[in-house]
């Protein structure tokens, strides 16, 4: 049981062996039908050639017929018997095995024919056995006289030596066609060995592993083309997954460190005020305290909104024409100068509370670095709603153009001015971007820095 369960398991698992056992198969069945085919025909012929033989061997009575000098036995000891029967039907004369015996067959020769040939069985001379029977017609004035001939058939394999020269030849075709496919088979799917092989050995993902690839233009070079693409995929969102994660514990790391910076500051505040309880001016420390609940408000706050950004919160989407959202969003008292320049009838589709939440968190992060004037433009380009927000400040050098838009992230220079935002307002405006499908990103400017939100124009 178990060897043949192991029998069984190589089979399938070997393509080469299915292959190969197969056409073997396939093979065999073909030499079956095509040696039947021969067989037949070649006995067909013998059969041919040993009636013409036993017929030349009747034609020696003939003579005796007309003549009128027929024995009462005849000898032919190279046939199993002769029998012949005058016109009347009746037996005349036969050899010594079939003397006394009625005539044995009428099934041949048919109406208007002169000779015949057939196999015939259950003869009564012959009990149990199968003849070939020949019948010449001797024409005399009294009628017409039949000369019958008998015997043996030939079998079905005609002799020894013809079988065995077919299954000689038919197992020489299965060998030869086995091998072929082996062979066959064997070089097409060395490839595919190799690629396996290749495969095999990534039981850790190393960065730039790849499968060889045949030279030959078929199936199994695409494989190997698609597999080193699937690899080429695979390294991408590794090396993509390891970037999230890297991000993500230094977002922690951050956003611990942030959250923890006003509650260490409230917790300073209020055991100096409880040290020294009569010298404490306690209106000054519960605006510090709050203030620094406000900063710790604002960091939550910007952390819901984030959550809900990155699960994809569904949200009302309408027409929202730029300039008019900029407008409300201006006359907001700020600590710089706000110059516009807006354009009219620049419509998208959003969600108008998350567009003035990206367009707060411009203006707020330009009021912090600002110099004294934010300006704020509104203007259809090349297709698409523009909003950009540029300030007179010192600007962002542009190797740190896209660490601004990581969450915490702060440049050096602007630490100790920052000191308002939560360091989330810019990734949330550019989440917010890219959920109307649209991009946030800071430009070249001539002073201070420039940021451009582009979006695509309402449909009509």
């Amino acid at each position: 049981m178990a060897g043949g369960r192991r029998v069984r398991a190589w089979f399938g698992r070997s393509l080469r062996v299915r292959l190969a056992l197969f056409a073997s198969i396939a093979m065999l069945l073909l030499n079956i039908a095509v040696g039947a085919f021969v067989l037949h025909g070649i006995r067909d012929q013998l059969v041919d050639i040993q009636a013409q033989d036993m017929s030349s061997r009747a034609v020696s009575v003939l003579p005796m017929i007309k003549d009128n000098r027929l024995p009462q036995v005849l000898e032919y000891d190279a046939l199993d018997g002769v029998q012949v029967v005058d016109p009347s039907g009746r037996p005349v004369t036969s050899t010594l095995n079939l003397v006394g015996l009625p005539r044995q067959t009428t099934a041949i020769p048919q109406d208007g024919q002169a000779n015949a040939v057939a196999e015939l069985c259950g003869l009564s001379g012959f009990p149990g056995e199968c003849k070939i029977v020949t019948a010449i017609t001797a024409y005399q004035p009294d009628g017409d006289w039949i000369i019958y001939t008998f015997d043996q058939t030939l079998p079905w394999y005609v002799g020894p030596q013809v079988i065995l020269s077919q299954a000689a030849l038919a197992a020489a075709l299965v060998a030869l066609t086995w091998f072929v496919v082996w062979r066959a088979t064997t070089r097409t799917l060395a490839p595919v060995s190799a690629i396996t092989k290749q495969l095999a050995e990534l039981t850790t993902f190393v960065g730039g592993m790849r499968v060889p690839v045949p030279q030959s233009d078929d199936e199994i070079a695409a494989l190997a083309e698609t597999a080193n693409r699937t690899l080429e995929r695979l390294e991408t969102a590794m090396r993509e997954k390891e970037q999230a994660v890297e991000r993500q514990r230094r977002f922690a790391a951050d956003a611990s460190h942030d959250l923890r910076s006003p509650i260490t500051a409230m917790r300073a505040q209020m055991e100096d005020a409880r040290l020294h309880p009569d010298e404490a001016d306690w209106i000054e420390v519960s605006d510090e305290v709050l203030a620094s609940l406000d900063r710790l408000q604002a960091i939550v706050t910007d952390l819901l909104v984030l959550t809900r950004l990155d699960a994809g919160a569904p949200s009302r989407r309408e027409p929202v024409e730029l300039a008019e959202l900029v407008a409300r969003e201006v006359v907001r008292p700020r600590a710089k100068q706000v110059v516009t320049d807006l354009r009219p009838e620049v419509v998208v589709m959003g969600d108008r509370l998350q567009l003035a939440r990206l367009l707060t968190n411009l203006m707020d992060n330009a009021d912090r670095h600002a110099d004294s004037r934010i300006t704020v433009t509104v203007r259809e380009e090349d297709g698409q709603a523009v909003l950009e927000v540029l300030d007179d400040g010192e600007g962002i050098a542009p190797e740190h153009r896209e660490v601004v838009f990581e969450r915490f992230a702060r440049l050096d220079t602007a630490r100790n001015r920052d000191v308002g935002g939560s360091g989330l307002g810019l990734p949330i405006a550019r989440e917010i971007a890219a959920a109307h499908g649209g991009t946030l990103t800071v430009e070249d400017s001539e002073r201070g820095a420039r940021f451009v939100f582009r979006a695509p124009l309402q449909d009509g």
